[in-house]
């Protein structure tokens, strides 16, 4: 009987994941990455950009940690891929105001003490912004429905829905 053998398996070369340039428009910068397709729009802010105001909660859309704006409206980052916004705009919690003048969400997030761990606070200021770039959330059972999708595990409702109203408000009067 014959008796056959085989030559030991070299292990195949370590594969590059494959790369492509990716342009995106933040916070008013044109940015060009090189990453893989797969990347999501949630990790090519971090990972690539160091703009960490955008979390990471769930990454699987159900925490809202992860909002940001593209073309004024709000969108779960961690469920987008990054090559999908090459022509938007995207605006991110770093993009709506600056240290020495806040956006008057951020600023009424404050007055509110509308956050105690904070780490939900981005995503819920920029859920909010987009309601109100949408112009859909004209009373506080609008925004509790519009909001749901932001989580908050604090608890800090109360001054979310607050602040989120002084700003609808705000916004109603200039509308009149």
């Amino acid at each position: 009987m014959r008796q056959l053998t085989q030559a030991p398996l070299e292990s195949p070369p370590a594969a590059l994941a494959p790369t492509q340039p990716v342009s995106l428009h933040i916070n008013g910068q044109a940015h060009t990455l090189q990453i893989a397709p797969w990347t999501t729009l949630l990790d090519a802010l971090r990972e690539y950009l160091d703009l960490t105001g955008t979390k990471k909660g769930c990454d699987h859309g159900q925490c809202g940690a992860c909002t940001v704006l593209v073309d004024g409206k709000r969108i779960n980052s961690c469920l987008s891929l990054a090559v999908m916004h090459e022509d938007s705009q995207i605006t991110t919690i770093e993009g709506l105001g600056a240290e020495d003048k806040l956006s008057p969400l951020q600023q009424a997030f404050i007055d509110h003490d509308a956050f105690q761990c904070g780490y939900c606070t981005p995503g819920q200021i920029c859920s909010a912004q987009g309601l109100i770039n949408e112009g859909k959330a004209k009373t506080e059972a609008q925004v509790r429905e519009l909001m749901s999708g932001n989580v908050c595990r604090c608890g800090a409702y109360v001054g979310i829905l607050n602040a989120v109203m002084e700003v609808v408000g705000r916004e109603l009067k200039i509308e009149n």
